[in-house]
C-alpha cells in the first residue's frame, strides 16, 4: 500500500474522516507523552498539530510500529473505547521470532497464559498462574527462514494485556527479534528494532456503523 505524504512531523494518516483517524506509528515513537521533557514528542502530540482535538483511543508500545486509531471528538472516542472494551475491534500483528515455530500454512494455534505485572522489575510483565490476568493470543506461522532460524508469524491478541504478544512469545521459547525487554542478548542483536508491527485494524465506524478494515504491511 502506498502511504500518503507525511504530515505533522512525520505522522502519516492511512485514513481520516470527521470522526476518526488511523495513523501509521513508526517504531521508537511514544503514543502518548511520558514523564520528563525528553518524552513529550509522541504520536498524539504530532497528530494534534495537524488535527486539533484528536483524542487517544488505544496505544502501541513505543518499540512497536503499526496502525493506531484516534478519535476526532469525544463521542467518537467514547464509542470506539467501548468497542475496544467489548473486544469488537479486531487487530492483527506480524512479527519475526527466534526459532522455527509451527508449520507454515497451518491452522491457528493459541497461547493461553495469564500475565501479571512484575512489580520489582517494572515495566516488565511475567507469566503468573496465581495472580495473572487471563491472556489469550492466536498465532500462525507465515514463513520460515532456515538460514537465520527465524519464523514470521501473524498474531491476533484476543485480550489486551500490556506487552502481551512479547511476553507470550518469549514464554513459549520464541522471543521476538530485537526485543530489549524479553529476549536474550543474541536475539536482541538480530534486529535493529523490535520486529513487531500492528498490520491490521477492523471495526465498526462510530458514526455510521459501517465496517472499516485497514492494512499496513510491515517493512521488515
Amino acid at each position: 500500500m502506498t502511504l500518503p505524504e507525511p504530515v505533522a512531523d512525520g505522522v502519516q494518516a492511512l485514513y481520516e474522516d470527521d470522526d476518526l483517524l488511523v495513523l501509521c506509528k513508526p517504531s521508537g515513537l511514544l503514543c502518548v507523552p511520558g514523564r520528563g521533557p525528553d518524552k513529550q514528542d509522541c504520536l498524539s502530540a504530532r497528530a494534534q498539530q495537524r488535527w486539533p482535538g484528536a483524542l487517544v483511543v488505544h496505544r502501541l508500545d513505543q518499540a512497536t510500529s503499526g496502525l493506531v486509531l484516534m478519535a476526532r471528538h469525544i463521542d467518537a472516542q467514547r464509542r470506539l473505547g467501548h468497542a475496544f472494551a467489548e473486544r469488537k475491534v479486531h487487530k492483527r500483528y506480524q512479527a519475526v521470532v527466534q526459532g522455527l515455530l509451527g508449520t507454515v500454512g497451518g491452522d491457528w494455534s493459541e497461547i493461553d497464559l495469564p500475565i501479571a505485572a512484575d512489580w520489582e522489575r517494572r515495566p516488565l510483565r511475567v507469566i503468573d498462574h496465581a495472580v495473572g490476568k487471563p491472556s489469550l493470543t492466536r498465532w500462525r506461522a507465515l514463513a520460515h527462514d532456515a538460514t537465520a532460524q527465524t519464523t514470521r508469524v501473524e498474531l491476533e491478541p484476543l485480550t489486551g494485556r500490556t506487552h502481551q504478544l512479547r511476553v507470550h512469545l518469549a514464554a513459549i521459547g520464541h522471543p521476538i527479534l530485537g526485543d530489549a525487554l524479553y529476549a536474550d542478548a543474541a536475539t536482541q542483536a538480530q534486529a535493529p528494532r523490535l520486529l513487531l508491527h500492528a498490520s491490521h485494524l477492523a471495526f465498526a465506524h462510530p458514526g455510521t456503523g459501517e465496517p472499516v478494515a485497514l492494512e499496513w504491511a510491515a517493512d521488515f
